[in-house]
């Protein structure tokens, strides 16, 4: 008898375990999971340069860098000059110091919020490799009452490597100017079997799922018709300042600009209607305004004529505090008409963000059928601003 119960509890949980496995991936999801694992904070982007680079080159006529780092791929001999621009650095942040006692102290890179700081695992990429941290945080016990709901600030937030002191943390290979990244490894969230419909959380979707649609877009480019030349630009340090887009452009020198970027979702719980107006899983959306930039109008108008022609659903936004590759795109060349085009990404700025892969086939499609349209008479008339 307690054999055979052993045996339908056994059957049960291998039952319930191929149940509940997760559907097998393909190469896109493959590549996002790579390119979300990647540490790669401002100024730090080269594990992210070289998958970049690996997709991008066998897809390009020719391949090559800015002065920072950013990497520009080119598809295309003749006809207008189209940057699209997807940047690779996320947020992260840099050792500043570390104490007798073997804490660290960290440079924040980029938007943090200081609530999503506090007690989260970290890694240290130092001279001898990756090292785990954890921001400490104190301990309940001994947290007077009225502290207890307050945010802590960056400026009392420490790393623990697990070392006794300032000796034990040298033997790891860390010293100050280290880069730091989250410890947040890419997962299939629960729900939708079928890969279409599936959620992926990880790090980094700003903008790592631009990256991926560059690299997705490319491949589609390789061997279809397009009336233009294309330059695929992934750049670096968009988070502190936009500083490869700026870079890159004056390299293309485009005659039409898009970047391609996370988005800021509604739904989720705490988000105010006028803050953001995308769904997860209602299809890419394009910005009306940002706080960086204003889409040109023309541009605007042949994406949207281009989704419902290719019958995808087309989200608008505007959003405060954003701001993206695009508004300096949009200052080169004596003027660049560009436009945002985004994925929806929840959670955006912090360790655990969560993308839908519909939203980025969809993306992926949509981008194509526009760079097709941009031929020499239709970038002539976006650049074209003469009254009517």
């Amino acid at each position: 008898m307690k054999i055979c119960i052993a045996l339908l509890a056994l059957l049960s949980s291998i039952g319930l375990a191929q149940s509940h496995s997760p559907a097998p991936s393909d190469d896109t999801q493959q590549l996002l999971q790579a390119l979300a694992d990647a540490p790669g904070p401002s100024g730090f982007e080269e594990p992210v340069r070289k998958i970049m680079v690996e997709r991008m080159k066998p897809l390009a006529e020719k391949l090559s860098y800015d002065g920072l780092g950013s990497v520009i791929a080119v598809q295309g001999t003749s006809g207008p000059r189209i940057m699209v621009d997807a940047h690779m650095d996320e947020l992260g942040g840099v050792v500043r110091r570390v104490s007798h006692d073997g804490y660290l102290t960290m440079q924040m890179l980029g938007g943090w919020l200081d609530q999503a700081l506090v007690d989260q695992r970290w890694t240290i990429i130092g001279s001898k490799g990756p090292v785990r941290a954890v921001t400490g945080i104190r301990d309940i016990h001994i947290v007077p009452q009225e502290e207890r709901t307050k945010v802590y600030p960056r400026e009392s937030i420490f790393l623990d490597v697990g070392a006794k002191n300032a000796a034990e943390v040298a033997a790891l290979g860390l010293e100050p100017g280290d880069p730091v990244v989250p410890d947040a490894p890419f997962a299939v969230m629960n729900g939708a079997q079928n890969y279409q419909n599936q959620n992926y959380l990880g790090k980094g979707w700003d903008d790592r799922v631009g990256c991926a649609v560059v690299v997705e877009a490319m491949k589609k480019l390789a061997h279809a018709p397009h009336p233009n030349q294309i330059f695929w630009v992934a750049t670096v340090q968009e988070e502190i300042g936009l500083r490869g887009a700026h870079t890159s452009s004056e390299i293309v020198k485009p005659e039409i600009g898009i970047a391609i970027e996370g988005g800021v979702t509604r739904d989720a719980p705490g988000v105010h209607p006028e803050e953001a107006q995308e769904l997860l899983g209602g299809g890419p959306a394009i910005f009306l305004y940002d706080s960086s930039a204003l889409p040109n109008l023309k541009l605007v108008s042949l994406i949207k004529q281009t989704a419902k022609e290719k019958t995808i659903p087309l989200q608008i936004d505007l959003i405060q505090g954003y701001g993206d590759d695009s508004a300096e795109i949009q200052k080169s060349n004596g003027g660049a008409p560009t436009v945002n085009m985004v994925v929806p990404v929840r959670y955006t700025h912090s360790h655990n963000g969560i993308m839908n892969r519909g939203d980025f086939d969809k993306m992926v499609d949509l981008l194509v059928a526009v760079l097709q349209k941009l031929d020499a008479k239709t970038v002539a008339n976006l650049r074209d601003f003469t009254p009517q």
